[in-house]
């Protein structure tokens, strides 16, 4: 029978973005309003950061996020922060989901792209030390303080070429050399402040599986044939040189706004560059029919992992025990079980409005996250 994984991705795992508590949310509005200052909008979001990591481990998680709690967007407050980097109205478009009318900013690159200082690394440093005050304080098993990022390629997929200075960037090849320079020392200031788990959020790898994002790329003049190992190249681009040490995932989203999502469609058109990728494993959503079948899974390199995200973050209904295992089973006929793990398909709240469903469920399916891991691979 298979062991436990003692290095991430572990066996029980998830994506990273949790519901925002109440106080945190009244905390925001009041801050918004000039109500409070920044001082006690911190204070606010230190206390529901360090629930949040004494409730993940409490429910058996090795692996233990801020939840996101310093977010507004999963991509946008990171990359912002990113020299050339500007926030921009999308021009009265809409989110091409279904009842959603809201858009975020668009991250337009309106110069040459860098990284001048730390980003968020302040913010890792706090969570890896509520890891550690709260295994002082309550014991138990070990955890890992978890870091999430946007990929680099989520400079390019949203927003194109349009969205890309031409005055700075004539030249898209010197785009991506600058955007992989930029993240290498990002990811440099992360591991300096002690972060060994990190997962790039990426949307781009399962957009193009679905077939109507596909024809839009034509429309705008790029090959979606070509587009994901372009972004596998730049993903490569990033972590090379990467601390020994650290491990890194991606996980794949197909949009996760208020319990929505965009794209559909299996993961052939892209499994194998996204495979290419020198990560550790990958997340991947499989929770609904929207992502088709395991067969993809047979190009999984050796000795890399699937974490299947098999318990959905859209709905509240908890999955039963026995119908996780019964994938598992399945996913287990194309990959050996030892390089498969188990997560929630998405983060519970990517932006800050998050999804349609309580604090208890979100809570309940961690927990059942772990009981399957457990029940499966000990």
């Amino acid at each position: 029978m298979p062991h436990p994984r003692a290095l991430p991705p572990f066996h029980a795992d998830q994506v990273g973005s949790l519901l925002r508590p109440a106080s945190l949310t009244d905390a925001r509005t009041r801050h918004r309003a000039g109500q409070i200052d920044a001082a006690a909008l911190q204070a606010a979001e230190d206390a529901a950061i360090t629930e949040a990591v004494r409730r993940q481990r409490a429910c058996g998680l090795q692996s233990v996020t801020d939840g996101e709690f310093r977010r507004d967007w999963w991509h946008l407050d990171f990359l912002s922060q990113l020299d050339g980097v500007t926030l921009v109205d999308n021009g009265g478009q809409k989110f091409k989901i279904a009842g959603q009318s809201e858009q975020p900013p668009i991250a337009s690159v309106t110069g040459r792209v860098g990284c001048s200082g730390p980003i968020m690394a302040e913010h890792f440093r706090f969570l890896a030390g509520a890891v550690a005050r709260d295994m002082a304080a309550h014991g138990g098993p070990g955890a890992v303080a978890k870091m999430t990022i946007p990929s680099p390629s989520m400079l390019h997929l949203r927003g194109g070429r349009a969205a890309i200075s031409r005055e700075a960037y004539p030249d898209l090849d010197a785009f991506w050399d600058d955007v992989a320079a930029a993240y290498r020392v990002a990811i440099g200031h992360l591991a300096d402040a002690g972060c060994t788990y990190l997962q790039l959020d990426d949307i781009t790898f399962a957009y193009l599986c679905d077939p109507k994002i596909r024809d839009n790329c034509r429309a705008n003049g790029d090959d979606p044939d070509a587009l994901p190992r372009r972004y596998a190249q730049v993903i490569n681009a990033a972590l090379a040189g990467r601390p020994a040490g650290m491990a890194v995932t991606i996980h794949t989203c197909r949009g996760n706004f208020k319990s929505a999502w965009v794209a559909e469609g299996g993961y052939d058109p892209v499994v194998e560059a996204m495979f290419s990728t020198d990560v550790d494993g990958w997340f991947m959503e499989f929770d609904n029919e929207r992502a088709g079948g395991f067969e993809p899974l047979r190009h999984l390199p050796a000795g890399k992992q699937v974490v299947l995200g098999l318990v959905t973050t859209k709905l509240g209904e908890l999955e039963t025990a026995d119908a996780l295992m019964r994938r598992i089973d399945e996913a287990a006929k194309v990959v050996p079980l030892d390089q498969l793990c188990l997560s929630p398909q998405c983060g519970f709240s990517s932006t800050h409005h998050g999804n349609a469903l309580s604090q208890d469920d979100q809570w309940r399916k961690l927990e059942r996250v772990v009981e399957v891991a457990r029940r499966v691979w000990g």
